[in-house]
């Protein structure tokens, strides 16, 4: 299951808590400096293991987790920064080495609630791709907005049916249009997610791909649509999209209440996306590209960004028993043992994060 579904909305932080105004097109991310990580956490209570207790440890294929070990040194929490160099040396060895190293110099905590629960919640996300156009059209009438003038952080502003209403709403967001989209529930899509990737036709007829990274938001609440249909007395709501689309096409005079049932809006920033990028995932809140299948968002308060991790869950979707990134976050994953698992980029990526929704154990992997 999507964070984004009935569990709550993910927005992806902005790095670092850096400043939301946003980026001119094609300009990449500021770099960001160390982070800071401790064994104190205000959610969570880290109890050393040995590592035999980690399930399935001498079994992953620990080479492709070691891109997100790799990726991580590009702002590496200031306990881990000091193995960069011999994380980065690592890259090309073999199986067998890698997992020797971890041993030698990482030491295995069970992640566990203040009262010492150690199970919890495994959803997944992920990064989305759809068509879209540079001006409006007939059919590409669904705007996505850069950050619009006087939004200051921690401040609501209008609501989505304002935005879509109020002309002093349109006035502030006027020029700030990135892009057109076809498709409502797809932009709402993107909204939860809080980044994706763009295949737009410009204005002369080429296309190109570009990613939309989340700048800011109204700072609204978030209510979940499928949670309105619930209300509203409509039957399967329970495969996202595509049971909110049979909704949709079944009741098209009522598109617009559904959206405004949401009253959160994201706002984006426009990111080019280089062949080396192609193959990596949006920035997370660690401020590092995210690997699939290797990269989690994690609750801050018990899991800083940066830590390797230990991740076992049993099923029913997938059986997970593998290393793992802290790189993200979001306003949904909150708990001591929570996480959202980034399944990657695109329509199978969407239909895995869509289903994942089951039991969660975490080991922090902390420098010795």
């Amino acid at each position: 299951m999507l964070a984004g579904c009935s569990t709550g909305m993910r927005v992806p932080e902005t790095p670092g808590g850096a400043s939301t105004t946003p980026l001119s097109p094609n300009v990449a991310p500021p770099v960001l400096g160390p982070l800071t990580g401790s064994l104190t956490h205000p959610k969570s209570r880290w109890v050393p293991v040995d590592w035999s207790e980690l399930p399935g440890f001498a079994d992953d294929a620990t080479h492709e987790g070691w891109s997100a070990m790799v990726s991580n040194c590009g702002r590496p929490n200031a306990a881990f920064a000091p193995l960069c160099q011999d994380v980065r040396r690592l890259a090309i060895a073999d199986e067998a080495v890698q997992r020797q190293w971890m041993m030698q110099r990482l030491q295995p905590y069970r992640v566990e609630s203040l009262t010492g629960q150690n199970d919890g919640q495994l959803t997944s996300y992920y990064e989305p791709i759809y068509d879209a156009t540079r001006r409006p059209t007939a059919q590409f009438n669904v705007p996505l907005y850069a950050v619009p003038e006087g939004l200051a952080p921690r401040r609501t502003w209008f609501t989505r049916q304002q935005i879509e209403t109020l002309p002093e709403a349109q006035a502030a967001l006027r020029g700030r249009e990135i892009a057109w989209m076809s498709d409502p529930v797809d932009a709402m899509m993107l909204h939860i997610q809080g980044s994706g990737r763009l295949r737009i036709t410009e204005p002369d007829g080429s296309q190109r791909v570009i990613r939309v990274a989340y700048a800011a938001t109204n700072e609204q609440p978030y209510r979940s649509i499928q949670a309105w249909l619930v209300g509203q007395g409509a039957g399967r709501v329970s495969r996202w999209p595509d049971d909110t689309k049979a909704w949709v096409a079944q009741n098209p005079q009522r598109v617009q209440q559904l959206m405004w049932s949401n009253p959160r809006f994201v706002f984006f920033r426009e990111e080019s996306i280089s062949e080396i990028d192609a193959s990596s995932g949006p920035r997370g809140a660690q401020g590092v590209p995210l690997t699939a299948g290797r990269s989690i968002a994690v609750d801050r308060d018990s899991i800083p960004y940066g830590t390797p991790v230990w991740l076992a869950s049993p099923g029913p979707t997938v059986q997970l028993q593998k290393l793992v990134v802290a790189q993200d976050t979001g306003s949904a994953i909150l708990g001591a043992v929570r996480a959202d698992y980034f399944a990657g980029t695109g329509l199978e990526a969407g239909r895995l994060a869509a289903t994942v929704n089951q039991p969660l154990r975490l080991w922090a992997l902390w420098p010795k």
